[in-house]
């Protein structure tokens, strides 16, 4: 663990990724620091980056910290990165020149993390990851000492992936397919770190459940649909002694884009089982009321860890607050039949 101690004070901060929010020695409006004390006088404001943010997960994730922010009185604006990491390092640079108190941010590409770290804890801004990962001190979370993670608001990737790896397995038992004459896809950006979490729980909850040995096809994608909908394509096309079809990834883009792939190549619905992450694409196909491969999909409600990230964020800056390591929202596995009851947005 790396140990950092400030001229002010005897303060030791544990810790490069808590080291982002290193206070200024100085009392003042606007000053913060780790753990508690430099509490923020006045009107909090924060920066809230987003990647992709007219998919629909991060619209919701938007209305929930503006919700939350309108609730505990804090200025946030709200920023659509899309995929560029170049806008990405700007927009933080925009909103420390803005002098917001706190920047919480979703990273097009976790690469660009140690660039924006080091970007924040110059200007003594309390930074705060929303769903990826990122690492103080490299390009590739999973490579990353914990003490170097930066704290993280978003889902358990362990837990999500184990949820619908179980659900997967489940309807696989039901379908009574032959292992031999099934193959899995799980689909996913793999230089993302939580999307590799992801899938890899998934894989070892089928097999618990499923109780069978099933061969797993492992496709790259961007995570968007039309990538995942052509490389699923190019997969199926050179296995086609598969009967059957089942069906994961990191989000609903991955299964959405694999399902109509492989449904476009001639397979029925009754032959594939995806089990989607995100929910807020399987429910167009089931409120078609059409028959689809899209059997099932982790409801993961964006507003949710909107709302949780401007509330850590508050607390951190108000409250003099620790950011925990990583804090979760609620899922929630949902079906033709239970997606609207949940709250599912489907747009």
């Amino acid at each position: 663990m790396v140990r950092r101690r400030t001229r002010c004070g005897t303060a030791v901060v544990a810790g490069v990724a808590v080291a982002l929010s290193l206070a200024a020695c100085s009392s003042g409006k606007g000053t913060t620091t780790s753990g508690t004390g430099g509490k923020v006088t006045g009107k909090v404001t924060i920066a809230y980056l987003q990647k992709q943010g007219d998919q629909q997960y991060f619209i919701d994730e938007a209305a929930g910290a503006k919700a939350k922010a309108r609730q505990l009185g804090a200025d946030l604006k709200v920023v659509n990165l899309g995929n560029d990491t170049n806008k990405a390092v700007s927009e933080v640079q925009s909103a420390i020149a803005q002098k917001v108190n706190g920047i919480i941010i979703v990273v097009p590409d976790p690469a660009v993390g140690p660039q924006i770290v080091q970007t924040a804890q110059s200007a003594k801004a309390a930074l705060l990851a929303s769903d990826d990962q990122i690492c103080a001190n490299g390009t590739d979370p999973a490579k990353c000492t914990k003490d170097n993670l930066v704290p993280r608001v978003g889902f358990s990737g362990a837990q999500m992936g184990t949820e619908v790896g179980r659900r997967a397995g489940e309807d696989f038992k039901k379908a009574g397919w032959k292992p031999a004459e099934t193959a899995v896809i799980a689909a996913w950006k793999q230089d993302v770190t939580v999307c590799t979490d992801r899938v890899t729980a998934a894989g070892q909850a089928f097999k618990q459940a499923a109780g069978a040995d099933v061969k797993v096809l492992n496709v790259g994608t961007d995570n968007t649909p039309p990538d995942a909908q052509s490389k699923v394509a190019a997969v199926v096309s050179g296995n086609r002694s598969y009967k059957h079809w089942i069906l994961w990834g990191c989000n609903d883009e991955n299964v959405s884009g694999g399902v109509t792939a492989i449904q476009n190549a001639g397979y029925q619905a009754g032959d594939v089982i995806g089990v989607g992450l995100g929910a807020y694409l399987a429910c167009k196909d089931w409120g078609s009321g059409k028959a689809t491969g899209m059997k099932a999909a982790l409801f993961i409600n964006g507003y949710d860890v909107g709302g949780l990230a401007v509330q850590t964020m508050v607390d951190r800056l108000k409250n003099g607050k620790t950011l925990p390591p990583e804090a979760f929202a609620p899922t929630k596995m949902v079906d033709a039949s239970t997606w609207k009851q949940a709250g599912v947005k489907c747009t």
